[in-house]
């Protein structure tokens, strides 16, 4: 059952509405309303919610890691980086004829789900900060942000409002 914003109403979301587009770790997906964005399971990794509020248009990326590795690997997807996503979004509406000036941003992710002294450890924290580095770069707006803490998200983006509602079992659910 949906809620006014058009929300799938459950802590777990119906993936079979076709109006649903599921955005799988690494992808980066665009839309137009009435069609939500769906990314599950958010971790370490962040979710990139870009709006143009005009067309009605979503992009969402499900980042993995900061930084594409630099030993040539051009094969690997642009939506897994924070140094590549962003600027990939962007091109992604000015292909589809949205002006860069009318994006914004809302982001959610970056959990701190790996402890000690690894190369993962703060991860999730990297990941936040690049993103934001990024966002910076091309002068898009982060306008709202549920980022950090411990515990995993599930982030839904309904392209009718813009509205990104974020649910975890730890805190419910958060509407930005």
């Amino acid at each position: 059952m949906n809620d006014e914003a058009g929300f799938v109403s459950s802590i777990f979301p119906l993936t079979h509405d076709p109006e649903v587009i599921e955005v799988g770790i690494g992808e980066i997906r665009m839309a137009q309303a009435p069609q939500r964005l769906l990314t599950p399971a958010l971790g370490s990794c962040v979710a990139v919610a870009m709006y143009d509020s005009f067309a009605r248009r979503g992009c969402l990326s499900h980042v993995m890691l900061p930084h594409h590795p630099e030993n040539g690997a051009e094969t690997l997807m642009a939506g897994r980086f924070a140094d590549t996503a962003v600027s990939e979004m962007v091109a992604m509406f000015k292909s589809e004829g949205s002006l860069q000036r009318r994006l914004t941003a809302k982001i959610a992710g970056g959990a701190a789900m790996f402890r000690g002294d690894t190369a993962m450890a703060g991860i999730g924290g990297r990941n936040v900060a690049e993103v934001k580095r990024q966002l910076a770069l091309m002068s898009i707006p982060l306008v709202a942000e549920d980022t950090g803490e411990a515990h995993a998200r599930t982030v839904e983006f309904a392209l009718e409002t813009g509205e990104v509602l974020v649910r975890s079992y730890q805190f419910g659910i958060v509407k930005l």
